[in-house]
C-alpha cells in the first residue's frame, strides 16, 4: 500500500506513459485492497464468488479505487464508510456480450424505431464516453436496452453483495467491465497522467 503523498511524488516524477504505466500496474491494479487489509482470506472468497458468478476467471476480478488504496486521488477523499467499492471484471466475452446488446440498440436507435428523450440521450452519451475507451457500468446502460433485463440482473447481483452481505462489509457495491486489461491498464495510466498534467 502507498500512501497519497508518495503516489502523487511517483507521478510527479514519471517521465513518460511507460513510466505512469508501471506506477497504475504495482500500486493501483496490484496487491491486496485497503478494504480487505489483513483479510486476504476474505478478499480471496469474494473474488471467487463474483468470479464463478460471471464464469471468468479468478484474477479477472479486482477492486479498484478508493476502496484499494484507502483514499481517492482524483477527487481528493478517504475511504469511509460513506464510499463505494468499485470492482473491476476484466474479460472480453463477458464485455462482448453486453457490447452485442449496445449494437442492436444503436442499430435499432439509428433507424428510428424508437426515439429518445433529451434526458435519454445525455444518459446514453454519458455511457459511451466510457465505452469508447474499453470499458462500461452496466447499471448506467441507457434504460430502454432491456433485451434480457441485463441491467435489471447486474443492478441485483451487486445489490446482493452490498450492505453487509458480504466479506467486503457494509458497502454499496458497483461493478464495471473491462474489454481486457490493456483498456484497464490504459484507463488508470491515463488517470495518472491526468494528474500529473
Amino acid at each position: 500500500m502507498i500512501d497519497k503523498g508518495d503516489l502523487l511524488k511517483l507521478v510527479s516524477a514519471a517521465q513518460n506513459y511507460d513510466e505512469c504505466l508501471r506506477i497504475a500496474r504495482k500500486y493501483i491494479i496490484h496487491g491486496t485492497p485497503f478494504v480487505f487489509k489483513d483479510r486476504e482470506d476474505d478478499y480471496y472468497e469474494f473474488r471467487d464468488f463474483i468470479a464463478k458468478k460471471f464464469d471468468i476467471g479468478f484474477h479477472e476480478v479486482l477492486i479498484l479505487g478508493s476502496a484499494k488504496l484507502g483514499y481517492s486521488y482524483h477527487k481528493d477523499s478517504v475511504f469511509s464508510k460513506e464510499s463505494d467499492i468499485d470492482v473491476a471484471l476484466v474479460n472480453e466475452k463477458l464485455f462482448e456480450n453486453f457490447f452485442d446488446t449496445i449494437c442492436t440498440f444503436q442499430y435499432n436507435k439509428s433507424r428510428g424505431l424508437f426515439t429518445t428523450t433529451r434526458d435519454e440521450e445525455k444518459e446514453y452519451n454519458q455511457f459511451l464516453k466510457y465505452l469508447v475507451r474499453g470499458w462500461m457500468r452496466p447499471d448506467k446502460l441507457p434504460r430502454r436496452i432491456l433485451v434480457g433485463d441485463i441491467r435489471k440482473d447486474w443492478d441485483e447481483f451487486f445489490k446482493s453483495i452490498s450492505y453487509g452481505k458480504s466479506p467486503v462489509g457494509n458497502y454499496i457495491v458497483n461493478g464495471g467491465v473491462f474489454k481486457n486489461f490493456h483498456y484497464l491498464e490504459r484507463y488508470y495510466t491515463e488517470t495518472l497522467l491526468k494528474l500529473k498534467s
